[in-house]
């Protein structure tokens, strides 16, 4: 009798006793916006530009077709203020077409001395209006850095 007692309990007892599955109506699930981290929209940034995470940091991705010039500039956390950074230059990369130009440093008026918060860079294809899709890459004070952008047409910005 003892054992039939034993051979019930211990299962039951066993069971109890073990993590996982017993109660997973008050398990913590993860939310919607923890899922989303990326996916959300800063709208037009301080140049009405497109705004790209990067890092610790924003960038802004903006456009100027007659003159066939882009630029990048450096935001802070908030995507509002400049943020000078020391960088010899930005890759950006256009997904369609396809091309590479390299940024070059361009200070504003305010950066230290050996830092910029904008680069420039000219290129044929920045001619044609359409709203460009790619990467910016870069080496930040010593520490790789990338950040995915695509244009979306808004208020004051048109193609």
């Amino acid at each position: 009798m003892l054992q039939s007692r034993f051979a019930i309990v211990f299962p039951c007892a066993i069971m109890l006793a073990m993590p996982g599955c017993a109660d997973k109506k008050n398990a913590k699930q993860p939310s919607a916006k923890a899922e989303k981290h990326d996916d959300h929209d800063h709208g037009a940034g301080p140049h009405g530009g497109t705004i790209i995470e990067l890092g610790k940091h924003h960038a802004e991705f903006t456009v100027d077709h007659p003159a066939k010039k882009a630029t990048v500039y450096i935001l802070d956390g908030s995507a509002r203020k400049a943020e000078p950074i020391q960088a010899a230059k930005l890759l950006l990369s256009i997904r369609e077409p396809r091309f590479q130009v390299d940024m070059a440093p361009l200070p504003e008026e305010g950066d230290p001395a050996g830092k910029a918060s904008r680069f420039v860079a000219t290129h044929e294809n920045f001619g044609k209006e359409r709203e460009f899709e790619g990467t910016v890459s870069a080496e930040i004070d010593g520490t790789p850095i990338l950040g995915d952008f695509k244009e979306k047409a808004h208020a004051g910005h048109k193609h």
